[in-house]
């Protein structure tokens, strides 16, 4: 999720792309979804309201949203999606860790 317009260094619509990854039947994640403006502040409103973790990456959602719906994530970007998975695992062990 990015505040920013990838192609200018200007606040403008947000953009937003969406990961899933089923390991029983991907072998990579895949793009579910990605949108500009209004489009991508439902896909951030539907990520807050179910409670998945937003990691904003300008960079990363400028190259992801160059890629088509449900299409895998390349082998080039295995790295780049390793560290957002590593950044959801973290976000969910916080959560599930009793605050003192």
């Amino acid at each position: 999720m990015s505040d920013r317009n990838p192609r200018e260094n200007t606040p403008s619509s947000k953009t937003a792309v969406a990961l899933s990854y089923k390991p029983e039947k991907d072998k990579a994640p895949r793009i579910a979804a990605k949108g500009r403006g209004l489009v991508a502040e439902k896909i951030i409103a539907l990520a807050k309201a179910h409670g998945v973790p937003l990691k904003d990456d300008p960079d990363l959602v400028e190259v992801l949203s160059a890629l088509e719906i449900d299409k895998e994530i390349p082998p080039e970007l295995y790295k780049a999606i390793a560290e957002i998975f590593v950044f959801i695992y973290q976000v969910n062990k916080m959560s599930i860790i009793p605050r003192k």
